[in-house]
């Protein structure tokens, strides 16, 4: 597959377009397009014709170019899907969508590496990993839901989007991350957004099902126990669901606070406590200055009594913190980053609900489910002026635990360096809807795999070329 890695690669680079990663302080936008007005429709009748449509269509191109002889991967997704949201009717919306995947051309995930006997990592998320030889009409309803709107805030049950700092879209494939709840955006305090709610189920990206909280734990890779045994909690852990509660407040001016807690039922509870400032040095440019920590507890047996089958280790805990340092203009933003896992224990989050939170976070590789991990990254990004056109450089470097400290290191991933370079292009004119986004990450192994290729197979001196086009109207 190193074919890929080829001058039309870079050339395909010029013409990218808008991120397919979306930050997790920001409202779910998968939908783009025409929004309701606020007008309260009178009839029924009124209420569905003057609802609002969305669509959105992508193609994804997806490479993994693994070290020496070690197997390589390609995959080529279509898809597309329609959200539907009826106009307010006394202060109520109904809305509901549906998205199919169709694999057009592919690796055979099924097939394992003939050196590590392991299989794909990466290209098997843009479908069904429950079904890896499926290739056709992979077909999943999103979202389906009820939401009241009172003022500026919102009451919303049932299926739905959720972008908070441990479950999240995580939309780095075909289709993000959704959840099955109650969900309540209060807004009505000045400066003040209180987010609060109770999840009942959660459909992972790359799966076409909605699961318990207990049965979405474990349907990735799971690692190893503390002891260096096989994980045993996938189809084993039972809660009820998941609690959370999040208050964000800009009272104090370029300040913004967030105290995020996140209770799941018979598991583990994790809290958060992080700060932003931006200092105006002109009109035209800034210092951002962050602070953000972690902390993790048990919960009962962490999911199972057997502790070869729980989640979260009984009595453990885990503590985080890391910091930012940056500028910023109207064109570009530098930024420092540092996060630190403590060795109290392994930071655990089920990568099944969302992305890491930490400022050093670079896409296409995670620090969940490692302790005493020290992290450094830095990154350089460039906006054009009507904000089409975005690119970025990010490098990091990250001390893992050594690969046998199955205490604190649960997946065996050595110390590493990552590079990530991203170009994305909002098209306009004819051509407005579509975007193209190309993104290249290159890992450098830094640390010691005891001659062992499955420390290195996916992990470790290995790149990731991806092309995304995307049309949303």
């Amino acid at each position: 597959m190193k074919k890929h890695f080829t001058l039309l690669a870079f050339l395909l680079l010029i013409y990218n377009s808008f991120a397919q990663h979306q930050e997790i302080a920001e409202k779910p936008e998968i939908w783009k397009g025409k929004t309701n007005v606020n007008i309260d429709s009178t009839s029924l009748l009124s209420v569905f014709k003057k609802g609002s449509f969305n669509g959105h269509f992508r193609y994804f191109n997806m490479n993994t170019i693994n070290e020496g002889s070690l197997t390589d991967y390609h995959a080529n997704a279509l898809g597309g899907g329609i959200k539907f949201e009826t106009a307010k009717f006394h202060n109520f919306q109904f809305g509901v969508s549906g998205y199919y995947i169709y694999n057009i051309g592919s690796s055979n995930f099924l097939a394992k590496d003939p050196t590590t006997n392991q299989t794909n990592r990466y290209e098997i998320a843009l479908f069904d990993i429950n079904n890896p030889d499926e290739k056709e009409n992979l077909s999943r309803l999103e979202e389906l839901y009820l939401k009241f709107n009172f003022k500026k805030s919102t009451f919303t049950i049932g299926k739905q989007l959720l972008n908070s700092s441990f479950i999240n879209l995580q939309d780095g494939r075909m289709r993000p991350t959704e959840v099955a709840g109650i969900l309540v955006d209060f807004n009505e305090i000045k400066n003040t957004t209180i987010n609060t709610g109770y999840l009942y189920a959660i459909s992972p990206r790359s799966t076409n099902k909605y699961y318990d909280i207990g049965e979405s734990i474990g349907i990735y890779p799971s690692g190893v126990n503390p002891d260096g045994t096989k994980s045993g909690y996938a189809t084993n852990l039972e809660s009820n669901g998941i609690y959370i509660l999040g208050v964000q407040n800009e009272s104090v001016k370029n300040l913004k606070a967030l105290i995020f807690n996140q209770y799941v039922e018979n598991i583990f509870n994790t809290s958060l406590l992080q700060f932003d400032y931006k200092y105006d040095l002109n009109k035209n440019s800034k210092l951002l200055f962050g602070f953000q920590t972690i902390y993790q507890t048990a919960l009962n047996d962490g999911g199972n009594s057997n502790q070869s089958k729980t989640y979260f280790e009984k009595n453990a805990n885990s503590q985080t913190f890391g910091g930012k340092l940056g500028w910023k203009s109207k064109t570009f933003e530098v930024t420092l980053n540092y996060n630190r896992i403590t060795d109290r224990g392994r930071y655990l989050m089920p990568r099944e609900w969302g992305r890491d939170p930490f400022y050093t976070f670079l896409p296409r590789e995670r620090n969940e489910g490692f302790g005493d991990v020290t992290a450094y990254m830095t990154k350089i990004s460039y906006y054009s002026p009507k904000k089409t056109f975005k690119a970025y450089i990010g490098v990091g470097h990250y001390k893992m635990p050594d690969v046998k400290n199955y205490k604190m290191n649960k997946y065996a991933l050595p110390s590493y360096y990552q590079t990530n370079f991203d170009v994305s292009y909002d098209f306009q004119g004819f051509l407005k809807g579509f975007d193209a986004h190309f993104l290249y990450v290159h890992k450098f192994n830094d640390g010691e795999t005891y001659n062992d290729p499955k420390n290195v197979f996916n992990k470790t001196n290995m790149s990731t070329i991806n092309f995304i086009i995307n049309f949303n109207f």
